[in-house]
């Protein structure tokens, strides 16, 4: 490819296409852009044709493409940093040539070519841009992203601070042709909010080597502060020059020996377990060790501590002053805009995945720069919210949990959880600022948002987490450090805000536990004898006469029930009369005498607490009663050890519920959470470099270690023998009197240390172990047995080489990677296998391996899986597609997704990837039966109650009308009639005050016959026809036979026992029908108790009978009629009836088919 200045060939945009073209079918060593690389086409041809031929579009075009994708960092070539040596060496390859190309556009033409090009597709309207225009900008931003980018190379880059880098040479470039300029505007202009995630991510590459306090005072003369501490450190550097000067002074004698000579070290024993042999100088004596000469252990790689990755530089004067001037202008013109819109577009999940980290970083960097050069709050307003600190605590909690389950990628998820750390305690340095500031308003903002962010447990539980799970092999000290700062700022702003107020009510999570063991009921006066009772009751009889004397008063605010409980406070009247009894008990009339009037007030009911015009006297008698009464209180649980650790095992069915409540916060309480050996720990790891540290960290170290030994009392804590010598090196350090403070506090352990050893000499021996508060309590307050301290005799003992394999499986298995839980493995590979889960659990505890033994629970796979991957979003998307049609689509994605997760992160995730607008979409869907599923289950229940269905259905279609002629309609409004009678419906549509027995028993029945849960009666019948329909089943339950004993029976009744007996007598001579239609006829006749009557009907009178018989016969079982067959009929009984009606029992017969025939019309017309 060779180019003139005269012109330029056609062929050029072909052959970029080409190579456009091959990179993208290169292998995965990619050797197409190794070998351009080599050959430099970027230097020598991509770059001369943009700046010489900005003119020809398509080759601009096409250029650009090809820049962009030969600058793609190697991270996204290769994908990770690849294990194996030969790919490793491909992709430090590719880093070499990317960091040739950075150097190449350290040119102010190209990036002037650029600006021009940006510039003119930015002045296009909406309507006047083309989908062609929109990729072009969005390839310029991302070229100018990959080149910024690129990482440095340390070798070639050793340059001093204040000199110039090749990323300050490109930011240089980039500030000299405006594009500095169309960034800003990008960053403010409402119409381009798209490109809101390229900007930040451009900003935040520009900064990516500056500190924001730094930055913020380039140009500015020195202050005071700055002055002595620069004076300070060189004072401390002087003084340790003199002390090494000295030293060396010491270590030559005044007399020349060409023999060291030989001493005896007495107290130090050799291998022959005699004094060790000497053969150096006496100066050198002090560096004498054991040691000496031998191989060092090479540290696995595992255990090696993370190593620190970020790496400032001090760029050039005129680039801080150009990059200070940016900031300036973004904090007045664009911050508060372009972060809402990020924010916005990560809620709505319309970024890429950890695009929040730049987030985090705009935070952190422009909020340190606003509060260190002139502080104001109106230009970082948008994350100064409570939503901002909720957002990031909830990054960091993501963050951290990741870190523990993603143990392959444990370094990435450690560098995000400290970018969100950082943008956490910047949050808080502004909120304190305010706090300080001279305007009200400000101090009021601050005071709120304080108020919300101590009110809520996780802001406050959040530095205990960390502190507990800090791993120093895959979070480095920086981390840390910046964790130390943060807490120490947010516990001296919590107990300032606690100074100013006497309480402060905050969330707390409490947790119920229930264990599967016996229960029993306790009652607290049954526990105390008669005679003390009685005299309790002397003393309660004082009080009531000193309260009725008016000597003690008597509140007024007492309330008898818990409106914060979920039982209904009706039903809380046990409760209270429980808590005037427990009053009494514990000697407090006055608040029982209260108690009773204020439950008098609430439940009047009854006279329960006695009525409104008690006197004393008979109030202080209910008092009595009271106190001498056996209450029946609340099942409680047996208690169970004090000391958890010597449990014998962990109940498998053990459960917890865990409810947040409120509480008043004591200061004390929390900061009693942080004596613990956990978090004591990366204190005195970050003490080690105390050289190193600056002041300000050394006196947050200092402060919460005072706090523990002073305030707390648990100087305890702190005897350990690697932290007295850490002491003992900050006393002898040649520039102590620069650390005046930890010189003090060291004193003041060490002091406390003696003073105890005077009286226990076994502290001493105390300091191998670091100590738990059982510990401490025995070695300040004596060593008890185990009878003393309740300690059961029967607790298992571990042996040092159990402990020692307890350890090994515990390590081993904690860093192997598997959803099986670390004491399962640790039963299946332990040589005792006697052991139990509580045992091994406690163990682990008391070997300070484990916090609680709440970090030892298993936990469910799956709940705390959030992110999602590429692949498993492809996989979930292909699963949806499969099972789209299938009636429960989210039952077979959890089955055969592959990552279980929970329902609810399935649905979301559903939701924001759009493959569904609602989630009623997921519900399972409820199969509707066919017609002839319907059929058969109607032929089934007819069938079921002795309804002959075929049979049935023949006389009903002969016998109704013509308007009711089809078979459907028939069998629908047959089978209705098992649904339309229930007791409820009839006394709420009636009014009715109270419910038929009949009706019930009828109800009763139905449902013994057919199985149905739920019965409704409609509302179109009315009392007569329920009651004629229940009168069936009084029949059977002993109507008939009241009716001949002749009780107490109304002529009403006599005549519905009679309808209902004369309706099962022709419902037995049905069936014969079906047998003999001929004989049936004859003897349906025969059975008439007036033949005449009988005869004289007509065949289409008699047809209209055989519809409410059918009917009637749901309502019977055919054991019933089988019975009812059998029982004799009394002639007088049957004649009885036509005395009382003065009409024939045919007369009725037909009276009473003639109103069933009209409700079952009515019915079926509804």
């Amino acid at each position: 490819m060779r180019h003139t200045l005269t012109g330029i060939h056609p062929c050029f945009s072909e052959s970029v296409k080409d190579l456009i073209r091959y990179l993208r079918h290169e292998d995965e060593t990619r050797d197409i852009r190794q070998q351009l690389g080599a050959a430099q086409i970027l230097q020598n041809d991509l770059l001369p044709i943009i700046t010489q031929y900005p003119q020809e579009k398509v080759l601009y075009e096409a250029v650009i493409r090809l820049l962009v994708n030969l600058t793609q960092p190697a991270l996204l070539c290769f994908g990770k940093v690849p294990d194996n040596p030969t790919f490793r060496h491909h992709f430090m390859q590719v880093v070499s040539y990317l960091q040739g190309y950075k150097e190449a556009f350290a040119d102010e033409k190209v990036f002037g070519v650029l600006s021009e090009k940006l510039y003119d597709l930015l002045q296009l309207d909406w309507e006047q841009r083309q989908e062609e225009d929109n990729l072009l900008i969005e390839r310029i931003l991302l070229l100018v992203r990959n080149v910024l980018h690129v990482p440095p190379e340390p070798e070639e880059e050793k340059n001093i601070d204040d000199d110039a880098s090749v990323h300050d040479k490109v930011l240089w470039a980039m500030h000299m042709s405006g594009m500095d300029d169309l960034i800003k505007f990008l960053a403010t202009s409402q119409e381009e909010q798209q490109w809101a995630m390229h900007i930040l991510e451009i900003i935040s590459l520009m900064f990516r080597d500056q500190k924001p306090d730094q930055l913020a005072m380039t140009g500015q003369a020195k202050t005071t502060e700055q002055k002595e501490k620069e004076s300070r450190e060189l004072e401390i550097l002087k003084q340790r020059e003199l002390a090494a000067k000295k030293q060396r002074t010491f270590e030559r004698g005044t007399r020349h020996s060409r023999f060291g000579g030989t001493y005896l070290i007495q107290g130090l024993k050799s291998i022959a377990d005699r004094d060790v042999v000497c053969h150096m100088g006496i100066h050198k004596l002090k560096n004498y060790s054991h040691d000496t000469g031998k191989k060092t252990n090479r540290v696995p790689k595992r255990k090696q501590a993370a190593k620190e990755v970020e790496k400032k530089h001090r760029s050039a004067l005129n680039v801080r002053l150009f990059l200070k001037e940016f900031c300036l202008d973004f904090l007045e013109n664009c911050y508060n805009r372009l972060m809402y819109v990020v924010k916005d577009n990560l809620i709505r999940e319309k970024a890429q995945q950890y695009d929040e980290t730049y987030y985090l970083w705009a935070v952190s960097f422009f909020m340190e720069f606003n509060r260190v050069y002139q502080f104001r709050p109106e230009l970082v307003s948008e994350t100064v919210t409570i939503r901002a600190f909720h957002f990031v605590e909830r990054n960091i909690t993501n963050y951290y949990e990741m870190m523990l389950t993603d143990k392959a990628a444990a370094g990435s998820w450690s560098r995000r959880m400290h970018l969100a750390l950082k943008a956490y305690q910047e949050l808080l340095n502004t909120i304190n600022e305010m706090d300080h500031s001279k305007d009200e308003n400000l101090r009021e903002s601050a005071r709120v948002i304080k108020c919300n962010i101590f009110y809520v447990m996780e802001f406050r539980e959040l530095f205990l987490t960390l502190f507990r799970k800090y791993d120093a092999t895959k979070q480095p000290k920086s981390f840390l450090k910046d964790l130390i700062e943060t807490t120490h700022l947010f516990i001296q702003m919590i107990e300032k805000f606690c100074k100013g107020r006497s309480n402060l009510f905050v969330q707390k999570k409490k947790f119920k536990r229930k264990k599967s063991k016996s229960k029993k009921l306790a009652s607290t006066s049954s526990e105390k004898s008669q005679e003390e009772l009685e005299e309790i009751w002397k003393l309660t009889l004082e009080e009531l006469d000193k309260c009725a004397e008016g000597q003690e008063p008597l509140s007024d605010d007492v309330v008898p029930f818990d409106a914060a409980l979920e039982i209904p406070v009706e039903e809380q009247r046990a409760e209270a009369m429980i808590r005037i009894q427990d009053a009494l008990l514990a000697g407090k009339a006055a608040e029982a005498l209260v108690l009773l009037r204020a439950a008098r007030e609430v439940w009047p009911e009854g006279d329960v607490f006695g009525s409104s015009d008690l006197r004393l006297e008979e109030e202080s008698e209910l008092l009595k009663q009271i106190l001498f009464a056996k209450l029946p209180r609340q099942p409680t649980v047996e208690a169970e050890g004090i000391d958890e650790f010597r449990d014998e095992e962990i109940e498998e069915e053990e459960t917890e519920s865990v409810r947040v409540i409120e509480n008043e916060f004591n200061f004390l309480d929390y900061l009693k959470r942080f004596a613990n050996a956990g978090v004591v720990k990366p204190y005195v790891l970050l003490l080690k470099d105390y050289r190193q540290n600056t002041p300000h960290t050394n006196h947050c170290i200092v402060k919460m270690l005072y706090r523990l030994a002073y305030n707390l009392k648990m100087d305890t804590l702190l005897y350990q023998l690697s932290v007295f010598h850490l002491f003992s090196q900050i006393l002898e350090d040649p520039a102590s009197s620069s650390y005046q403070e930890l010189v003090k506090f060291s004193k003041y352990v060490l002091n406390r240390f003696f003073t105890l050893a005077a009286n226990n000499n076994k502290v001493f021996v105390e300091l191998l172990f670091w100590k738990n508060i059982a510990t401490i309590r025995e070695m300040t307050e004596g060593y008890r047995k185990d009878e003393q301290s309740g300690v059961n005799k029967k607790a298992p003992t571990w042996s040092s080489e159990e402990e020692e394999e307890l350890e090994t499986l515990y390590l081993r298995f904690k860093e192997e990677q598997g959803d099986k839980d670390v004491i399962d493995s640790i039963m299946e590979c332990i040589k005792n296998d006697t052991r139990t889960r509580r045992q091994i659990a406690a163990k682990l505890v008391q070997m300070n391996l484990v916090d609680s033994i709440r970090d030892l629970k298993r936990v469910k796979k799956g709940t705390k899986i959030v992110l999602w991957r590429e692949e498993q979003e492809m996989e979930l998307e292909t699963l949806f597609v499969e099972f789209r049609e299938s009636d429960d689509i989210l039952g077979n994605i959890m089955k055969n997704i592959t990552t279980k997760r929970s329902r609810a992160r399935i649905v979301d995730k559903l939701i924001s990837m759009g493959l569904v607008s609602d989630r009623k979409e997921l519900y399972k869907k409820q199969r509707k039966l066919t017609k002839g599923a319907n059929q058969e289950e109607e032929e089934d229940f007819l069938n079921d109650v002795g309804y002959d269905v075929v049979q049935g259905l023949s006389d009903v279609d002969n016998e109704l009308d013509e308007d009711d002629s089809s078979n459907d309609e028939t069998g629908e409004s047959m089978i209705k009639f098992r649904s339309r009678y229930a007791a409820k419906g009839a006394g709420q549509k009636m009014g009715l005050g109270e419910i038929d027995p009949a009706i019930s028993n009828l109800c009763y029945k139905l449902r013994q016959q057919v199985m149905e849960s739920f019965w409704r009666i409609s509302a179109n019948l009315n009392v007569q026809q329920l009651r004629r329909i229940a009168s069936v089943i009084t029949l059977h339950d002993g109507g008939w036979d009241a009716v001949e004993r002749n009780e107490d029976v109304s002529a009403d009744q006599r005549s519905e026992v009679w309808q209902a007996q004369m309706m099962a007598r022709e419902r037995n001579a049905t069936p014969a029908k079906v047998d003999d239609e001929s004989k049936g006829r004859t003897d349906q006749a025969d059975d008439s108790p007036s033949g005449s009557d009988s005869e004289t009907k007509g065949d289409g009178e008699k047809s209209k009978h055989k519809h409410p018989l059918k009917r009637s016969r749901l309502l019977d079982s055919d054991d019933e009629l089988d019975d009812e067959v059998k029982e004799p009929v009394d002639t007088e009984m049957m004649e009885e009836p036509k005395t009382d009606s003065d009409m024939s029992d045919s007369d009725v017969t037909h009276r009473v088919i003639k109103r069933r025939r009209r409700a079952i019309e009515d019915d079926d017309e509804d």
